[in-house]
């Protein structure tokens, strides 16, 4: 099959690349390097099924000749600004990067005719709900960050595009995804500011921010089992079994560093900045009944993912 993978340079794009390329498709990968880079795609670019076009998708005059040109039959959407912080200060971001992309990815396809499309949503869509167990058919979706509405805003533009020109789209809702390529996150965060200061770590808000953290081989694994999605919109969430508090991602950090008498200083409140939920909880019976489940739990996952990233040198 013809994949072409939108943002396929990124933390999780490109290790969808390098899934495709095993399953056996072309993959045709789109990136202009703003957050993704080309040493992520180390293992790919010499590979002759795979080619890489440096282009912005959130300009429709370098997306849409790359999309008439390799003609796909299946569109895998991640370009979105990744990082939720940064954009706190400066809402513009998430309006090119994430809504304006999917605009432009979805036109294209309609222009193209083509019809298959996977999209990478967030749990950021359902807002703060902590006392609610949360399922796909949640109602009231009420995002507090803007990353959160443009993803959420995403989803209403594939849902219209997919109604009007018969799409089958594969949208996941997942949490905080971890591992190899890491480029932002607490894990990075945390082992930055210790290698800086190994004698006292700063932590945004209580510490208590409970949250998923999924495997980035377990999404990737998700994402390939569920490809082959019917005609309209299919959403599933996709989680890990438990959650992590962010003082024990800490702990295991200042442990596996091999550090000791760390002191923690926390900024104090329940969010590490506004527009951070601090905890939520998924239903996670569609996609365990549909025949998934991730291999590591969020405590595994971290742990993997923290002594993957110390064994890298930590800087990529």
């Amino acid at each position: 099959m013809k994949s072409m993978v939108i943002g396929g340079a990124g933390f999780i794009g490109s290790h969808l690349c390098e899934a495709l390329l095993e399953a056996g498709d072309e993959v045709y990968c789109i990136d202009d390097f703003s957050l993704g880079s080309r040493e992520n795609l180390a293992r790919c670019i010499e590979r002759p099924s795979f080619r890489f076009y440096e282009a912005n998708a959130s300009v429709r005059k370098d997306l849409l000749p790359i999309f008439r040109e390799v003609q796909p039959e299946q569109v895998f959407h991640l370009a979105a600004n990744s990082d939720i912080q940064a954009s706190a200060s400066n809402p513009g971001v998430e309006y090119q990067r994430t809504y304006t992309t999917t605009y432009l990815v979805l036109d294209c396809m309609r222009e193209c005719g083509v019809k298959k499309l996977f999209f990478s949503s967030t749990s950021a869509v359902y807002g703060d709900k902590r006392n609610i167990l949360l399922t796909e058919a949640t109602p009231s979706l009420e995002p507090v960050s803007y990353y959160g509405a443009a993803k959420l805003g995403s989803e209403a533009l594939i849902s219209a595009f997919s109604y009007m020109n018969d799409f089958s789209s594969l949208v996941f809702r997942f949490p905080n995804v971890i591992g190899p390529h890491l480029t932002h996150g607490v894990i990075f965060d945390f082992v930055h500011r210790l290698r800086q200061n190994p004698h006292e770590l700063v932590i945004l808000g209580n510490g208590r921010q409970t949250k998923p953290y999924i495997y980035v081989d377990d999404l990737i694994e998700a994402i390939l089992k569920f490809r082959d999605s019917p005609q309209g919109v299919t959403i599933y969430n996709l989680g890990v079994d438990g959650a992590t508090q962010v003082t024990h991602i800490a702990e295991i950090i200042v442990e596996e560093m091999g550090l000791h008498d760390v002191k923690f200083k926390y900024t104090g409140g329940e969010s590490g900045w506004k527009g951070d939920v601090p905890c939520f909880r998924y239903d996670l019976t569609k996609i365990h009944e549909a025949g998934w489940r991730a291999k590591l739990s969020s405590d595994e996952a971290v742990r993997r993912t923290v002594r993957e990233y110390l064994q890298s040198g930590g800087s990529k």
